[in-house]
């Protein structure tokens, strides 16, 4: 008598690779179900990343760079579903006393954060503090591990780079912390508020109410050197190096005639390119980031979200999605792929967009019973940040 045929499960795993890589995520759950040996296969990260590289928040960029390695794929596609159905459990797991709720002004405590690794950093009033996340990555340790002070006046922004806190102050000046250690330089940079920095490649921009922007050496012999002196002739909300580091881009209030975006010359100071024609006075950009090189996302009074590629137009946007309350959007972040975070002005909103939508995707309301904007958001692939004029809340997107 013939031989019964082998089971499908029973060829070389290569082949059942190949076979199962044109499985969709239901069918390989399906999958996972027949034996032990096809439910270890069917969960490896191979068959896993073509998937996840179209969900929201996998970890996964355009470019399919892996930004959240060592969790396994399949794991992130899950979490993935529960960020696009907005399904999550919130909780505010810090306070701390405030003035009233203000407009966007350095004169009240607007907190700034940021995330890294197991710690996140967070600003209140003139020091900054480094809170280790809990096991479950949910809440905070109660008290902070480490305290970064220097500033005479509130911290108005801050950022990590390179096992550095570089901070801009209130009080006109920056300061540089060495996160491991006690170093620290200090130096007076602007005539009024430094109202953002950013730090790469040994190089510091900061943007100020003084209607300048400038660069700031970090080398050898030369810390606290100012490069160059850029007048907007505008304030400057915001700013970012590209990760070229080649350029940065400033976004301004836009009380002026000059488009409140602009790219300038890391190098030589000038003036590269406009982003934008037309614009309304006073729809300042409070926020921007880079995605790439050449993607660049930016927010602001006007309620819009926009989406910039200087690759193929600087006069127009290639996307924008409007803010469905006509709030001013104080912060804003992506996932590199597909999702865009952002923070809105009233309400505590925090929303959800995907760029392959034209509309909303989640809003969560965190503000109650006052109205407080988001002033910064943060997440990981599991976890997001939002710290309003009050209270940090967390939003915990791998509860079912």
């Amino acid at each position: 008598a013939a031989s019964p045929p082998s089971p499908l499960w029973a060829l070389p795993e290569e082949l059942l690779l190949l076979i199962c890589s044109y499985l969709d995520a239901q069918a390989l759950g399906r999958l996972a179900q027949v034996c032990r040996r096809l439910c270890f296969l069917s969960s490896r990260d191979v068959l896993w990343r073509r998937i996840a590289r179209g969900c929201l928040n996998s970890g996964f960029t355009q470019l399919g760079t892996d930004l959240a390695a060592g969790i396994p794929v399949k794991e992130r596609v899950k979490v993935s579903q529960n960020w696009r159905h907005g399904r999550c459990r919130r909780e505010p797991v810090l306070k701390w006393k405030c003035k009233q709720v203000p407009s966007f002004s350095s004169s009240f405590l607007m907190p700034w954060m940021e995330l890294d690794g197991e710690y996140l950093y967070l600003s209140q009033a003139e020091n900054i503090q480094a809170y280790h996340l809990c096991a479950e990555g949910t809440g905070l340790q109660r008290h902070p591990q480490a305290v970064f002070s220097g500033h005479q006046e509130d911290v108005c922004r801050f950022v990590l780079a390179n096992s550095h806190i570089v901070s801009g102050g209130g009080d006109g000046s920056i300061v540089l912390h060495k996160i491991h250690g006690s170093y620290s330089v200090k130096f007076s940079a602007h005539e009024q508020e430094v109202n953002c920095v950013d730090f790469q490649g040994g190089l510091i921009v900061s943007g100020s109410r003084d209607r300048t922007a400038k660069v700031w050496s970090l080398s050898t012999g030369r810390v606290g050197q100012c490069l160059h002196t850029v007048q907007t002739e505008d304030r400057v909300w915001s700013i970012a190096i590209s990760p070229l580091l080649s350029s940065f881009v400033t976004g301004t209030a836009c009380c002026g005639h000059t488009s409140p975006l602009r790219i300038w010359d890391l190098e030589s100071g000038q003036l590269l390119t406009c982003l934008g024609t037309d614009f309304h006075r006073g729809a300042g950009v409070l926020d921007v980031f880079y995605e790439t090189p050449s993607l660049l996302l930016s927010c602001g009074y006007d309620t819009y979200i926009r989406y910039w590629d200087i690759r193929t137009s600087t006069r127009k946007c290639v996307q924008e999605w409007e803010e469905p309350h006509d709030s001013a959007l104080y912060c804003i972040r992506s996932d590199k792929n597909h999702m865009i975070a952002s923070g809105s002005s009233y309400y505590g909103v925090v929303r959800l967009w995907d760029k392959r939508q034209t509309r909303c995707l989640q809003s969560f309301h965190l503000s109650s019973p006052t109205s407080s904007p988001v002033y910064c958001l943060r997440f990981s692939t599991t976890h997001l940040y939002a710290a309003l004029a009050s209270a940090l809340h967390v939003l915990d997107f791998t509860a079912s």
